[in-house]
């Protein structure tokens, strides 16, 4: 339960500062988190498909 607060109390403080950022800002900030999510997910595939080729 500890953990639920903690999470509801971040996504409180990181919204917070998105809402007091200008719109430039913002949007340079959603475009580097989605970059280093799809280049995450990305290694993630590959490594994956590393591992079902050597099970095989």
């Amino acid at each position: 339960m500890l953990i639920v607060f903690a999470v509801l109390g971040l996504a409180g403080v990181l919204l917070g500062a998105a809402a007091h950022t200008t719109l430039p800002q913002f949007l340079a900030a959603a475009a580097v988190i989605s970059a280093w999510l799809l280049a995450f997910g990305a290694r993630e595939g590959v490594a994956w498909l590393r591992r079902r080729r050597v099970d095989a």
